[in-house]
Order: structure tokens, then sequence, then C-alpha cells
């Protein structure tokens, strides 16, 4: 059986097995050459990271409590020297995702050669609006080479703007865009913590005015509009169940139609190696204690806490919610078959 489909099978397994988390995010370093006017990570930069084969090892103990698809991001992973053969380990145990904010994927294109997907950051169809958003000069200009060297040296990748006030009114121009020239595009929407507590895992920050979505009814619309959107392009990488949970919140009436599956179908780990359900709440331990600790009672404990929390909308998180377990993977299968040829190798 060849590695691939080794990997398959094995993913295959872990997909049927009830009651393990199927969703990790990785924040493998803290260090970030952008400084993003609605993120806050770059202001808590840290040099310490785990190393490589402390990584292998957190890694290896992810793919046995059940964990399929991995999302490695930072800070920039890509700044770590040792990415590539990160890269390569995670590769062949899980459906593995990279992020980049656009400036580091061109110069590494070799270390993602393996990935399921490398996904840029762009925000904005208009350079200086992107440029201003990053903090950096060039930063779109940055983006799209790499979004050029990606596709021509084979590497899938997909671009995901933050939605936000910023943005609001071109998310449809620039899916358009994007998806007319073959790439994927899946987004994310601009959050901001609200807690303080110095355990917290990590904070994106306090709200941005300029960020903070207050046009609700283009925002409600603009669900919509991307739901019929979806019928006829394959490349929206958003299920219309998320799509529908998120335009929930900007109903007259703002309802929250998920419960929260934090450190039951997902975790985080930072760059020290530290968990929690989410970047929300305090840390729990560490990766290397998951195995005495996943069917703990503490742990018992704080899936209630987290199933009970409703202080963030990240995307990421409502989606590890929706799809948890084995029973929505149906669901899932459903919404996104017509995009088996993107989503598998």
């Amino acid at each position: 059986m060849t590695s691939g489909w080794k990997k398959v099978a094995s993913i295959a397994a872990r997909s049927l097995s009830p009651g393990k988390p199927h969703h990790a995010q990785w924040l493998i370093t803290r260090k970030c050459n952008y400084r993003c006017v609605g993120c806050n990570v770059w202001k808590e930069q840290d040099e310490n990271e785990l190393s490589t084969e402390q990584i292998k090892k957190g890694l290896d103990i992810l793919k046995d409590i059940g964990i399929i698809e991995l999302v490695l991001s930072g800070g920039d992973p890509l700044l770590r020297p040792d990415i590539a053969e990160i890269i390569d380990y995670a590769a062949d145990r899980f459906v593995t995702t990279v992020y980049d904010n656009g400036s580091m994927a061109a110069k590494k294109v070799h270390a993602l050669r393996k990935v399921d997907f490398a996904a840029l950051s762009i925000d904005s169809l208009d350079e200086s609006k992107n440029d201003y958003i990053k903090s950096v000069p060039g930063a779109w200009k940055n983006a799209m080479h790499s979004l050029e060297v990606l596709q021509k040296e084979g590497v899938r990748v997909a671009v995901t703007p933050t939605i936000s006030q910023k943005n609001l009114y071109e998310i449809e121009d620039i899916t358009n865009y994007f998806t007319s020239k073959g790439v994927p595009v899946w987004y994310c929407l601009y959050s901001y913590d609200t807690s303080v507590d110095s355990k917290q895992l990590f904070r994106i920050g306090k709200a941005n005015d300029e960020f903070v979505i207050t046009d609700k009814k283009a925002m409600f619309d603009l669900c919509n509009k991307l739901i019929e959107m979806k019928k006829k392009n394959n490349q929206i990488l958003m299920t219309t169940k998320l799509l529908e949970s998120l335009r929930s919140l900007y109903e007259e009436k703002e309802q929250r139609t998920w419960k929260c599956e934090a450190l039951k179908s997902f975790l985080v780990v930072d760059h020290l190696g530290r968990i929690s359900g989410c970047h929300n709440h305090n840390f729990a331990g560490s990766i290397f204690d998951l195995p005495d600790k996943w069917n703990s009672d503490e742990f018992k404990a704080l899936r209630k806490t987290y199933h009970d929390c409703t202080q963030c909308n990240y995307l990421c998180y409502v989606a590890y919610s929706l799809y948890g377990g084995p029973s929505s993977y149906f669901s899932l299968a459903k919404d996104q078959w017509r995009n088996a040829k993107i989503l598998f190798k």
C-alpha cells in the first residue's frame, strides 16, 4: 500500500471513531513579520517554541487520540526554519492546511508540496487597502506573487479573506475574482476576544471599530448571496450549514444556532505545546498530557464550560462544532461532494 493510500485508510478509520477529537489547530510559532491592524498576535511575540522533535512527538499524540484535520498556523508557521520537516511529518498523518500571511509561501514552496492546502490571507482586491490591513507595504503584491508561484508549482492553494466592515462590500467580488482563476475561497470572520485572563492560551485583541461589522443587513444579505453562489460555484469551500449559522448572528434577533464542541471535537495547541479547547480559555495542560487527560473528570468539566460558552464567533470553531463527529460527516459530504477533486489528491 502506498503512503498516500495508507494516509487515506488511517484517516477513514479515525473518522469513524466516536468520542474522539477530529480537528486541531497548532500555532507552532508566535513569530510574525506582519502587523495586521485587526490582530494582536504579533504584539505578543515569543522567541521560545517547541523543537522539531517535540512537535513530531506531539503530532504522534494527536494522531493517536483521533485527529484527522490539522491546521498549522502562528504567527506565520513558514518563518520556522524546520517547517519543511514539520509539514512532511504532518502531511503523512493528517489532512493538513498551512496558513501564510502571503509573505513566505513563494520562498518556501518546496516545504509546501505535500500539504493538502496552503491558505493565503488576502483581504482585498484593492492593493492599498490590503496593505493597510496588513500594515506592511507590498503585502498585496507578495501574496499575489505567492499565489502565482504555488499554482505554477502545483501546490493546492486557497485564499482566506477575513470578512470585516473594512471589506464587507467587496467579498462577493473577491470570491468571484479568485474562484474564476480556479482558486478556492473560504472565509474567516473578524472577531476579537472578550476575556482578559493572564492564563488565556493567547489573545486576538480588543474590538477595532474599523473592523467590527456594523452593517448587519449587508452581512445578512452577503450570507444569502454566498449560499446562492455556492449552488453554481464549487470553489466556495464553506458549507451551506456554516453560512446559515453565520447568517443567524446578523438576523434582527441575533441567535446562535450551534453549541461549542471545544475539547470534544477540536482543540488548540500553542507554540509551547500548551492546549485548550479554544484560545479564548485558559490553557489546560500540555499536549504531552493529552493521553492521560482526555477522559479525565477535569476535561469533562471543561467540555461543559465550553459547551455553554457564547463569547466568540470564530468561524473555524463554529465549523468544527457543526462537523465534529462521524454522523455529521455525511451531511458534510453531501454539501461538498462536488469539491471532491479539490479536497482530495
